[in-house]
């Protein structure tokens, strides 16, 4: 039996979060609502209490100055009467009581007007405040208010000769309140009904594009990706419709990255099993010989470790995001870790003739973080770079100092001769087996989860890594560490 090819391992790699489960379960349902608790209801009610609040201040304010316009023109008003009985009395008043006053003094009191007679100073009868009397006998009008008869009243007194006069009074009572009422109330009825109706509108225009935004927020939850939300003034509505855009676009992105990697992992699974199996059906129909089991055991063993492997990779990125992954931060000179790696991959490169330099530093670079992680890093971009890159290219392992500051932390860095990434493939470098995807079957590829895992790490021992172009021509990945802790843990969420 012809042995099987065996998958070579992968360069490409993804994202650093643990394999969610695909699809989506089911919807949350919607609370019941209370009645008076929407935002409808909220904003009429606000609204409501705002042209309240406004017809009462524009009562407040408006009211006064009614009052006076009102009292204006009643005073204005009496003192015509005042006049036109005047010039009726002029000549009358010094020949007695006659039948023309009586007839003028009923007119006026059936209008609600008091008149009073002063003939020679002395009032016809009481009820007249005496200064009002005294000017009049002085030969001198008067025009305001005054208490008559006990009672407040507009006044207008006009003098005629000899000490007499007429005064006329008109009592302020309710009915001067009821013409004020008369004047305001449509003003202010119609005040509120505005806000109201100003309330119904704002109401309605705010609620609707929110109900649409939970309505599309319910349809994401139950799986459609599909959805989308009108984009709406004003400008915080707006927000919210492009962001829920926004997420239902990057939850369709993500989950078809995820079908991809479950069908690039469920290949890269299949294939050692298969072969595996391969050979152990041949075992056990006793295909392969004797002198050919020593190589068949081999070739089994290489699968079950690439297998194991690969199973060792996806737990490890299952675990990365959880709050029990083991970290052991200490101080560590990356320079000397960089000088144990280079011992181990020297004699690995030669071995293909593949070139390899170490460009380490004169002194310590000194940087807070786990010596093991940080290893398993070094080696994981060692591999990936060794996979691809052809006989005589160069890898190179480089350590430096990560700023001029005594406290910059350190930079690790590793580069090749092979043939590179594209700027999209920068872009997603770090995502769980999108590299893999693009590359599978173009050139050596892996699990595509040695970089995900590589920047889950890093990211975990509070660092940070980049993908580029190197001057060797090939990938360069740059690792930096800071100097002193603390390392980053993950959040309460479980998510680092």
């Amino acid at each position: 039996m012809a042995e099987p090819p065996r998958p070579g391992p992968a360069r490409a790699d993804h994202l650093t979060v643990p394999l969610p489960v695909l699809g989506a379960g089911p919807a949350t349902p919607p609370s019941p609502r209370r009645p008076g608790h929407g935002l409808t209801a909220r904003a009429v009610g606000v609204t409501c209490a705002v042209a309240l609040v406004s017809v009462l201040v524009t009562a407040i304010v408006a009211v006064p100055l009614v009052a006076r316009g009102v009292e204006r023109r009643s005073q204005e008003a009496l003192a015509a009467q005042a006049r036109l009985t005047a010039e009726v009395l002029r000549f009358r008043l010094d020949r007695g009581r006659t039948a023309d006053e009586e007839r003028l003094i009923q007119q006026l009191r059936a209008q609600g007007i008091d008149a009073y007679l002063i003939r020679q100073g002395t009032p016809d009868r009481a009820g007249l405040p005496a200064p009002v009397v005294q000017r009049v006998g002085q030969g001198r009008n008067f025009s305001g208010r005054r208490l008559v008869d006990g009672r407040p009243a507009l006044v207008e007194a006009r003098a005629l000769r000899n000490g007499s006069g007429v005064v006329l009074a008109s009592p302020v009572n309710d009915g001067f309140w009821r013409q004020v009422l008369i004047v305001l109330w449509f003003p202010l009825l119609a005040g509120l009904a505005a806000g109201i109706a100003a309330g119904l509108f704002l109401a309605r225009r705010l609620a609707r594009p929110i109900r649409n935004a939970a309505t599309a927020a319910a349809r994401l939850s139950a799986g459609d990706r599909a959805v989308r939300v009108p984009v709406e003034e004003p400008e915080e509505v707006a927000d919210l419709a492009r962001a829920l855009n926004g997420l239902a676009a990057a939850l369709a992105t993500s989950e078809g990255r995820q079908r991809e990697f479950l069908l690039s992992v469920s290949h890269e699974l299949r294939t050692p099993l298969t072969a595996i199996r391969g050979y152990a059906e041949a075992l056990a129909d006793g295909v392969i010989g004797p002198d050919q089991a020593p190589r068949t055991g081999q070739t089994m063993l290489a699968e079950a470790e690439h297998l194991d492997r690969l199973v060792s990779d996806l737990l490890a990125l299952a675990r990365l995001e959880a709050a029990d992954f083991p970290l052991e931060p200490v101080r560590v000179d990356l320079g000397r870790l960089a000088a144990d790696a280079a011992q181990t991959w020297q004699a690995r490169c030669a071995a293909v003739q593949v070139e390899f330099r170490a460009d380490l530093p004169t002194g310590p670079v000194v940087a807070y973080t786990d010596p093991g992680r940080i290893r398993q890093v070094v080696d994981g971009l060692l591999e990936n770079a060794l996979r691809v890159v052809p006989p005589g290219a160069p890898v190179v392992l480089a350590v430096r100092v990560a700023g001029t500051g005594p406290t910059a932390g350190g930079t690790i860095e590793v580069r090749d001769g092979g043939p590179g990434f594209t700027d999209d493939d920068l872009a997603v470098a770090f995502e769980r087996g999108a590299l893999h995807q693009r590359y599978r079957g173009v050139r050596k590829v892996g699990s595509g989860l040695g970089l995900a895992l590589a920047a889950g790490l890093v990211r975990r021992l509070g660092g940070t890594i980049t993908a580029g172009h190197a001057p060797e021509g090939g990938a360069r990945f740059t690792v930096e560490l800071p100097e002193r802790g603390p390392v980053l843990r993950p959040s309460a969420s479980g998510r680092g």
